[in-house]
């Protein structure tokens, strides 16, 4: 309590080719010059940092420093660090849990082993320096300083393209290190690799990734290639990492690398294509011929540029300042970046039971949607769902359709899903959000009658559910309407409770609130009666003394020697002052329950007192800096709280505290880029930044019968969002901001399609019908724009 007190007193974050239904974009602005693909690379994890890449790609490349270190636990930063002066090479997959297929062009005698960052001559790996690199949207280029080998990158969505010019040498080479541990792939079970002729190497890996192990034990996942050469080496070799060079053609099991060897003249150039799939050696040849047969690697780099160009054209901004722009177009790269391709060109993709499925084709022959990988979509639903319905809602409905076919194939929704293998990640499962709100925006090009009862079966059943699938203390929150505090398993969850057991109850509380919200939608009354009875379990955890939600144990009582600022216990990555916010199903109820000045008041001064440490991280380079502070940008449980004032009648402080965590928590350096070192998840404060830099959020996440978008402080003069006329029936929807100067924070007045608003919040239908937005800014608040009509929300 006395900790409340003292925060109170004194203180006053596409594939393209399912892009093919939209009206091409004319004049196209050349928006890849504003993304620095090296922003934030400070102890970033493994699937940030892959440059050569397309929107949604399955082929991401990009160098690696450390990525052959492996991952202990499965999340921790490893893969690029932009403070790492070598290279270790160049693998071909990034994903959460995904990582394989490495290439490395080296010259002289061959090493049989990467080496380590502090002794780079033990291995295969190479200096480089910042000047030599080059990082941009689809291509990525550096000079190896040890090999004087200049390597560039590129891809299609399938297919990696590896270029290298060598100096010369009669013993210059190419390692294909495929049967190694990389990243988050966890161990190798088994590899294989084979010259089947001159010019084409084939093989695959499996691999054991940790949270699979935990959430899925004893299944795998495997990653295909298939690979051709534009000159034929002059020998081959094979190894097993650590051991002899063996003069064979092939090679197969745990620890199997492939040596290609060249003799080499000055600034001779070997190309490499590699065809990638989730599923067969057949399917990763044939996802190489369909894309990339007759491109060049020239050719690559110019259509991965112009896919970029045109992903990043959907939402074009203009004025604010260079740096703005900058955060602004890196974070929507970013976010465009994760959950990428997992079905083959043919429609054929990887089942969680580890057989092949396959995609219904369209007349054409191509398949009616993709299936994407996916990250756990905790937090996602207030940044990137909100994002891809407002701008890429072809890739949301995809999104939902591998969650639909994940469900028919294995009983359950997959909150994290690595090759259809269960990675829950956080041991919730909020995917029933997401459905929930890609519906009740408008897309709904999915089977929703199944979907929908994927989603009720999220939140209300126990019977036969597994580990992946999350939520193993549902049938507490079910039966007693809160999860009870329970430590038996050390920060684990089973089924009489949680270590993480309030966390849990608000989270099941609002997908309750979500799903019951489609049912209203759906005319299941039932359902949504039911349902939105569950969401109310906020509230028999909300502790009325200390004004915060609190811990009860089994027979209800609170727990004792409580400390609002501590994290884990009975908090996953937050503590209860951070916690106490997360009731976006129901604000009003929350604000009445604390007290309208006290809610205010406590929620200002928690803003000013995380700036003094940037928002919740300080300069700590680490994922989990921030549990311990009263706000923590870097996480995803804290994204809506900045904009609950928009439901307390005082919407300036939105405006005010948004635009101040776009100007100070994100930055444009290596080390400060999302905070300093935070969890960026797979474009998850990326998107957070478009969404405020647009002055556009939901904190329902979209899921509520008549969703809204509410209003903050954008940081351009003009944003023009392209809508897609399959989900939208107007063209664009543009904001027009006058007065936009750095310091001018604040809404004076507001007028959408030519009239006065007086609210801070429009329908999202009205979005989706087009028009313009203009809002007039000063440096002063305006305390009465916006506060009278509280944004509407289901109740």
């Amino acid at each position: 309590m006395n900790i409340l007190k003292k925060l109170c007193i004194g203180i006053g974050v596409l594939c393209l080719a399912s892009c093919a239904s939209r009206t091409p974009v004319a004049q196209e602005m050349e928006l890849t010059q504003y993304v620095h693909p090296n922003i934030g690379t400070v102890h970033s994890r493994w699937f940030f940092y892959t440059p050569a890449a397309v929107p949604f790609g399955m082929a991401k490349l990009g160098a690696s420093t450390n990525g052959t270190y492996g991952n202990e636990q499965g999340w921790e930063a490893v893969g690029y660090d932009e403070t790492h002066t070598s290279i270790d090479g160049f693998p071909c997959m990034h994903e959460f849990q995904i990582g394989g297929i490495l290439l490395m062009p080296t010259v002289g005698t061959v090493k049989n082993i990467p080496g380590k960052l502090e002794t780079p001559d033990e291995g295969y790996r190479s200096r480089f320096d910042k000047k030599d690199e080059y990082a941009t949207p689809g291509y990525y280029s550096v000079l190896l300083k040890d090999y004087q080998v200049k390597v560039e990158l590129t891809a299609t969505e399938r297919v990696g393209f590896q270029r290298y010019t060598f100096p010369k040498s009669d013993s210059s080479h190419v390692i294909m290190d495929i049967g190694n541990r990389l990243g988050e792939s966890g161990n190798v079970r088994d590899a294989y690799i084979k010259q089947v002729d001159e010019s084409t190497i084939e093989g695959y890996v499996v691999t054991e990734p940790e949270y699979v192990k935990k959430y899925q034990a004893g299944a795998t996942v495997p990653m295909y290639f298939y690979a051709k050469l534009s000159q034929s080496p002059n020998s081959v070799n094979v190894l097993f990492r650590g051991k002899d060079l063996m003069e064979k053609t092939e090679i197969k099991g745990a620890g199997a690398m492939m040596v290609l060897n060249y003799d080499t003249s000055k600034d001779q150039v070997i190309d490499l294509k590699i065809g990638l799939s989730y599923t067969s050696i057949e399917n990763a040849k044939l996802n190489l011929e369909k894309e990339a047969e007759n491109l060049s690697f020239d050719e690559a780099k110019a259509l991965a540029k112009e896919k970029w160009n045109d992903a990043l054209n959907r939402i074009v901004v203009s004025g604010g300042t260079e740096e703005s722009r900058i955060k602004f177009y890196t974070g929507l790269y970013h976010a465009l970046l994760g959950r990428g391709l997992a079905s083959d060109v043919n429609g054929a993709y990887p089942k969680n039971d580890g057989s092949i499925g396959q995609i219904k084709l369209k007349q054409d022959g191509t398949p009616e949607y993709n299936h994407y990988n996916t990250d756990a979509i905790w937090g996602g639903y207030w940044n990137l769902t909100n994002l891809w319905a407002i701008a890429y809602p072809e890739y949301y409905n995809d999104w939902v359709q591998s969650q639909v076919i994940m469900y028919k194939d294995a009983g359950w929704l997959g909150d994290g899903i690595a090759a259809s293998k269960y990675v829950s990640g956080v041991g919730t499962n909020m995917v029933s959000i997401a459905l929930a709100g890609a519906y009740n925006s408008g897309i709904r090009d999915f089977d929703v009658e199944t979907a929908y009862q994927a989603a009720l079966k999220n939140e209300l059943e126990w019977k036969g559910r597994i580990e992946g699938a999350g939520k193993m203390d549902v049938r507490q929150f079910v039966e007693r309407g809160y999860v009870p505090y329970n430590n038996d398993v050390f920060f684990g969850t089973h089924d009489k409770g949680s270590s993480f057991s309030v966390s849990h109850t608000l989270e099941y509380s609002f997908s309750a609130y979500a799903v019951a919200q489609w049912a209203k939608v759906l005319g299941k009354q039932d359902d949504y009666k039911r349902l939105m009875e569950l969401s109310t379990g906020w509230a028999k955890l909300f502790d009325d003394e200390s004004k915060v939600v609190r811990p009860r144990v089994e027979s209800g009582e609170f727990i004792d020697n409580f400390n609002p600022l501590e994290p884990w216990r009975g908090f996953q990555e937050g503590n209860a002052v951070q916690y106490t916010f997360f009731v976006p199903q129901d604000p009003e109820g929350l604000i009445q329950r604390v007290g309208n000045d006290l809610f205010n008041n406590r929620l200002d001064s928690i803003f000013t007192e995380a700036r003094k440490s940037i928002f919740g991280g300080g300069k700590v380079t680490y994922a989990f800096s921030g549990l311990q502070s009263p706000y923590n940008h870097g996480n995803q449980p804290n994204l809506h709280i900045s904009w609950l004032f928009n439901f307390s009648g005082k919407p300036y402080l939105t405006q005010k505290w948004t635009r101040l965590i776009c100007d100070e928590f994100y930055g444009v350096t290596g080390e400060h880029g999302y905070g300093y070192g935070q969890d960026e998840d797979q474009g998850q404060l990326g998107a957070w930044y478009v969404l405020a830099g647009m002055g556009l959020f939901d904190v329902q996440g979209g899921v509520c019968d008549k969703p809204t978008f509410q209003i903050g402080s954008p940081l351009f003069d003009k944003v023009e969002i392209k809508l897609n006329p399959q989900y939208a029936k107007g063209k664009s929807f543009v904001i027009e901001v006058e007065n936009n100067t750095p310091d001018a924070y604040y809404i004076q007045s507001a007028e959408f399609n030519g009239k006065t608003l007086n609210d801070c919040w429009i329908y999202r239908e009205d979005f989706f019908k087009g028009g313009t937005l203009k809002l007039k800014m000063g440096n002063t608040p305006n305390v009465e724009w916006g506060k009278d009509v509280l944004p509407y929300y289901g109740k």
